[in-house]
Parts: C-alpha cells; sequence; structure tokens
C-alpha cells in the first residue's frame, strides 16, 4: 500500500498522487532496504533536463535585446517568436504534464493545492502567448508594447516549468534524506550468518535461511545475525546502534544478543532465537517507520491555512489582474498579466505542507540510531511541553536486580562465616533478596552448604540448620521471637535502612551473629540523568510501590523533588490523572508491565523497554536501554523538534505573506519594475527546499 507524506490519512494500493496535495505516494510500511532508485525522481530528472536545454536557448532568444544580444540580422522579429513556440511547446506539454495532471486532480477532487496554482499560472502565460503568435491583431492597444508588437511569454511559461522541476528533483533527494535513517537501519543486519551443524561444520548462509534454535557463530568484527542468547564464549558487543550507549557490554554464556549489534573481540557461539520480523532491529524499523507516518497536532494549524490559501491566492490573482488592468500604465493588461501570473507561481501552500512531515521524518529517524523510539508524532510535540516527570523507583531508577552490599558481624564471626550460612539458608528460596545474598557469597568464592529443617516465618523470616548449625535469618521481630538481644548492632541497621537498604539479622545457635544487608543499587547514569532533567525544566515526582523509609532514602540522594511511595499500580494511574486535573502536563516513565495504567494515563508515557522488547503498546516513546539518559535524549529531542517545526512553519507563512503582495506589484511604485514571473518560479521552489534542508539540520542533532 501507498501513502502521502503530507496526508497520511491517504492509502492506496498502487502508486500515484496525493488527491489533496498532489504529491507522489510513498510505500507505506517497512522498506526492504534494496528498492533501487525512486521512479518519481528517475522521471522528473529527466524532465527537468529536457525543460533546462530548451529553456536556456529560449531565454537567450527572449531576453537577448536586454542584454546587448540582437538576432535582427539573421531572422525578423515575427520568426523569433515562432522560433519561441517551437522551444516552449515540448516543455509545457511533454515535461509539464505531470503538472497539469495533478492540477487537474485538484480541481476534480475539491482541494486545490500548489499544482493548481502552478497548472494556472503556466497555462495561462503559454495559451496567451499562443494565441498573440497566432492571431496578434485580435488584441486591443492595452497589451501592446512601445514597438506596436503584443509581448509574448513563453520564456517564462517554460523557465517557470524547469525551475519548478528542479525544486521538485532537490525536495525529493532531500525528502529521501529524511528517510536514510531506516535506511542505516536496515544495512545493520548482515546479508549472511554463519550456520554450525549438528555435525560441527561452519558454513555462511542468507540470513532467510536461518532458523529459530540454530547455532550461529559470531566471528570477531561480524554484526549478530539476529537476536539470541550466547552458548559459548566471551566478548564485548557494541550496542551503540540500538541502545546510542557508546561503552561496548560484555557479554558471555546465557547473556542476551541483539540483532545489528557488533561483536568486537572474542568469538561467540549463539542460539537464534527471534529471527526475521520478530527481531529487535525489525521492530524498531517498523516503528520508525510508523512513527514517520504520523501526525502531529501542530500540523492542524498548517492544515486550516492551506485548506484557505489557494483560493485565497487565485482571488488576489484576479484582484491584482483587475488592479493593473484598470489602474495600471500602458500596457496595462501586459502588467496585469505578469501580476497575475507572479501571483500564482510565487505562492506556495508546500513549504506550509512539508513544515512538520519534513521534522517529525527525521526527528523520529535520529531519535531511533540514540535509543529512544517515537511510536506517534503526537507524543513528542507533547513531551517537549511536558513539566512534571513520574519515574518509577525500581529498573528505572535502580538496577532492579537487588544485590548484596554490606556483612556487619558480631560476637566474634567472620563475615565469611556469616555470609555462608546466610547464603546455606536462603539458598533453597526465589525471593529476589534471597537470590542477591546467594550471589554475593558465590562472588566471594564462598562454599555454600544446603539447609535442612527450612521454615519461612511469614513477615519475619526463615530459619533451618545449615552445616549442623540451627541459623535464623529477618528482622527484628524474628529475633525477639527468639529472644535474642539485637541492641549491639541496632544503630548498624538503622543506619542502613536510612541509607535506603534491606537490614537482615542473623542469629546462629541463637546467638546474634551480624547482619547482612540488600539493596537494590541506583543506576550509575541515574544522578546525572536526574540534573540534567531538572535543568531541562521538569519536576520529578518518584511513584513506587516500595516503602517509603527506602523510597526516601533513594530520592534524598538524587534530588528528586517528591515521593509518592507504597502505591499500587491504579494508585499510579490516579496519580497521573491528579496531576493532570491540577493543570500538570504529566509523562510517566515506567517498565510498561505494571505501569501500563499510568504510563496510559500520562500526556505521554515512556516505557523503559530492553532490547529484547522495545515495542510496548500503552507508551508513545520506548527507550531501547532502560535508564533516564534516555530520557534527558528524548526531552532534548521533542524540544528541538518543535523549534525546528516552529521554524519551518515561521518561514513558510513569512514567505508567502511577504511573496504574495511583491508579486502583485506592491512594490512597483518604489522599483519602477514587476517581479518576473521567473523569479516567482524560482523563490516558489527554493522556499520548499530551504524547508526540507532546515528540517534535515535535525540529523547532526547532538543527543
Amino acid at each position: 500500500q501507498y501513502t502521502c507524506p503530507m496526508h497520511p490519512e491517504i492509502i492506496r494500493d498502487k502508486p500515484g498522487s496525493c488527491p489533496k496535495c498532489g504529491m507522489a505516494l510513498e510505500p507505506m510500511g517497512v522498506p526492504t532496504g534494496d528498492e533501487g532508485p525512486n521512479p518519481e525522481l528517475v522521471d522528473f530528472t529527466r524532465r527537468f533536463w529536457v525543460s533546462a536545454a530548451l529553456s536556456v536557448p529560449l531565454l537567450i532568444v527572449a531576453m537577448g535585446p536586454m542584454l546587448g544580444l540582437t538576432f535582427s540580422s539573421l531572422v525578423d522579429e515575427r520568426t523569433m517568436v515562432w522560433l519561441e513556440l517551437a522551444l516552449a511547446t515540448p516543455v509545457v506539454l511533454w515535461a509539464a504534464l505531470p503538472f497539469f495532471h495533478r492540477g487537474w486532480d485538484s480541481i476534480v477532487n475539491r482541494s486545490p493545492n500548489m499544482w493548481t496554482l502552478i497548472s494556472l499560472g503556466v497555462g495561462a502565460a503559454y495559451l496567451y502567448s499562443v494565441v498573440a503568435t497566432l492571431l496578434p491583431d485580435i488584441f486591443p492597444h492595452q497589451f501592446r508594447g512601445h514597438g506596436g508588437a503584443v509581448p509574448v511569454y513563453f520564456e517564462a511559461a517554460a523557465v517557470i516549468v524547469a525551475l519548478v522541476f528542479l525544486g521538485q528533483v532537490l525536495e525529493l533527494r532531500a525528502r529521501e534524506k529524511t528517510g536514510s535513517a531506516i535506511r542505516a537501519l536496515l544495512d545493520l543486519a548482515p546479508k549472511t550468518a554463519r550456520l554450525i551443524a549438528a555435525d560441527g561444520s561452519e558454513s555462511d548462509v542468507p540470513l532467510d535461511a536461518v532458523k529459530a534454535g540454530d547455532r550461529l557463530r559470531i566471528r570477531p568484527g561480524d554484526a549478530v545475525p539476529v537476536d539470541g542468547t550466547v552458548l559459548e564464549g566471551r566478548s564485548s558487543i557494541d550496542e551503540s546502534m540500538i541502545t546510542g550507549e557508546p561503552l561496548p557490554v560484555e557479554k558471555t554464556e546465557g547473556d542476551a544478543l541483539t540483532g545489528g549489534t557488533l561483536n568486537r573481540q572474542g568469538s561467540l557461539i549463539m542460539r537464534a532465537e527471534r529471527i526475521g520480523a520478530e527481531t529487535t532491529l525489525a521492530r524498531i524499523v517498523e516503528l520508525v517507520a510508523k512513527a514517520q507516518r504520523s501526525r502531529a497536532p501542530i500540523q492542524g494549524l498548517a492544515d486550516r491555512v492551506s485548506f484557505y490559501f489557494v483560493p485565497a491566492v487565485v482571488l488576489v490573482a484576479i484582484a491584482a489582474f483587475i488592479a493593473w488592468a484598470v489602474f495600471g500604465p500602458e500596457p496595462s493588461l501586459i502588467f496585469a498579466i505578469v501580476s497575475a501570473v507572479s501571483v500564482l507561481i510565487i505562492a506556495c501552500p508546500c513549504a506550509l505542507g512539508l513544515a512538520t512531515p519534513m521534522s517529525i521524518m527525521t526527528a523520529t529517524g535520529r531519535g531511533a540510531h540514540a535509543g529512544v523510539l517515537i511510536k506517534e508524532a503526537a507524543a513528542l510535540e507533547r513531551f517537549a511541553s511536558v513539566d512534571t516527570l513520574i519515574v518509577d523507583k525500581t529498573g528505572t531508577l535502580t538496577e532492579g536486580r537487588p544485590k548484596l552490599t554490606d556483612v556487619v558481624t558480631a560476637n566474634g564471626f567472620s563475615e565469611d562465616e556469616l555470609l555462608a550460612l546466610a547464603a546455606g539458608i536462603e539458598k533453597g528460596s526465589e525471593h529476589p533478596l534471597a537470590e542477591a545474598i546467594v550471589e554475593g557469597a558465590e562472588t566471594r568464592g564462598l562454599k555454600i552448604a544446603d539447609a535442612a529443617g527450612f521454615e519461612a516465618v511469614t513477615g519475619k523470616g526463615v530459619s533451618g540448620t545449615v552445616s549442623g548449625k540451627k541459623v535464623a535469618l529477618g528482622n527484628a521481630a524474628m529475633m525477639v521471637d527468639l529472644g535474642i538481644d539485637t541492641a549491639p548492632i541496632s544503630a548498624s541497621a538503622e543506619a542502613l535502612q536510612a541509607e535506603g537498604k534491606t537490614a537482615m539479622f542473623v542469629a546462629v545457635e541463637k546467638k546474634l551473629a551480624g547482619i547482612v544487608a540488600v539493596a537494590d543499587p541506583v543506576k550509575a547514569t541515574t544522578a546525572e540523568a536526574i540534573r540534567a532533567l531538572h535543568g531541562r525544566g521538569l519536576r520529578i515526582i518518584m511513584a513506587t510501590g516500595d516503602n517509603e523509609r527506602t523510597a526516601n532514602a533513594i530520592a534524598r540522594s538524587l534530588g528528586i523533588d517528591e515521593v509518592r511511595a507504597g502505591l499500587l499500580p491504579e494508585q499510579k494511574a490516579a496519580l497521573v490523572e491528579e496531576l493532570r486535573a491540577e493543570g500538570k502536563g504529566v509523562a510517566m516513565a515506567g517498565d510498561g508491565v505494571n505501569d501500563a495504567p499510568a504510563l496510559a494515563s500520562a500526556d505521554v508515557g515512556i516505557a523503559m523497554g530492553t532490547g529484547a522488547d522495545v515495542a510496548v503498546e500503552s507508551a508513545g516513546i520506548t527507550l531501547v536501554k532502560g535508564d533516564l539518559t534516555g530520557i534527558v535524549r528524548a526531552r532534548t529531542l521533542a524540544q528541538a523538534t518543535i523549534r525546528n517545526i516552529r521554524q519551518n512553519l515561521f518561514f513558510a507563512f513569512l514567505y508567502n505573506v511577504l511573496g504574495v503582495p511583491v508579486a502583485a506589484g506592491v512594490l512597483y511604485p518604489l522599483t519602477g519594475t514587476l517581479l518576473s514571473p521567473m523569479l516567482a518560479a524560482a523563490a516558489m521552489s527554493l522556499s520548499s527546499v530551504s524547508v526540507i534542508a532546515n528540517a534535515l539540520r535535525l540529523r547532526t542533532l547532538k543527543l
């Protein structure tokens, strides 16, 4: 299917022109990466060179006397006019045929656009000149120049066509660059993969031949072909093209690999798990392609203006013609024709129409390369203006995986002895805190014995026998039940809890042995990101299901403005509604699962994705790497994009507000000359190109 970049609601089953704006329809969805040259660009380039080749000699013949070139010794003036007709006719009747087709379609579809104006301007100049050539005697004196001859404007009609084609060729080339982000993403995936057969032999196979479950070898310098898991080996992987993070990531057995990332050093063997359209890279490309076709609310202003713009320009052209015909100097009707044609040609609704889509297309592509995936243009526009950011704690501010942080001993126990016994009692538990203690003991290389007689006391702790010793691990209430006095180290426990850590007492043979403390560590990038977000005008609220003491400790260390602790998912959504009712613009950042109600309720939902899950339905923005630096990038991108769109709209409005009156002749009393239709065509073409060039600056935005 095909759609219009300016009007994505227009969808057709085959190529053609948009019935609203006349722009060539483009393929929807994800490009294949090897589509070949744009057929419209090829056709318009050919027509441009033909029209330019005929227009240059036509311009020399027509304008020669003004430049001091006289051809009267070679041919008479009447023959020169016929020569101009011969040169201009192929340009207008063949090269400009797409203009007239689109202009006619705009009238049939009752959607006047740029092509309506160009068709009227070129058609009027050419038809007048043909009649003046064939039947000069029918024209009254108001049409005749100082020598008594009826002037013709073949050169204006032909040069206008050539200049419009030049503008279209430049515009099409620039529009192709807005899609370069998608093509660059497609190019990340290698064309082949190194398949390891069941007998251990290896061979290169096309990427399409890889199946889920296949074993693949990734050599140093190779791109990872599909998503999967490391089976053997250790290496560092450059994921910057997917996450935007410059530092390579260490990968070893059991770690996830993302297709399109680059293996730096070691050799890896991986198991293919997601292939084809299921890979992270394919889903990112699809997300970007859809976002580039979405509409931002700010575009509505340009659409409303464009709706009335073309009829208004036609009325101005008619008014200019009448004013010059009635009040203008002799030959008044010649002045009237020149001013009317110039008004029709100089007006450029296309610049207004392109102002927003070109910026959105460029911005969404730039975001994808920085790990910021925009689901829809509206989310980008809204995120530029929100003033409040709600963040979940676990997995957003923190790593989302508790780790052992402290071991405090008492009564002569060593750290290793205490930790080995604590890990033994927790070994059979699947609780995240238990896993943190066991992992901490394994990291220290301690031998962990199995527990016997394991018993869990709800809300207090666990107990059992490890290496023949009765061990209890839990909170102060559990120690009280066992008759154990925690006073000697209670100050240490309180200090750890004040830092947001979970402190657990350990008793061995009913004797206090010490404390093990576990915490979900704050991500290394969080503090700097919070400062950057404050600097970009955001008030930050932490909304978490965790206890208030832990939440407050983390908030204090990071400088977060407000804390809401102990919240259930529906209470987070209620918090969003409460803030919106106060008139706040609210963005919510969460993991996209527990926080889905709040993400959907917020003005902008930001899903803290991972390399394995980038498409979260309830979020307008997804971050490939789930940390706050991605939100900083998204905010920078959103604000730069809206600034760019406003620049484009301002220029487009200013150009038309100044250009149309100049073409109508308001400067004639000062300059004594009218704007040439050829200069009007050049200005019109450059206005569209300049809007696109400004939008393309977003490709180099530093995020």
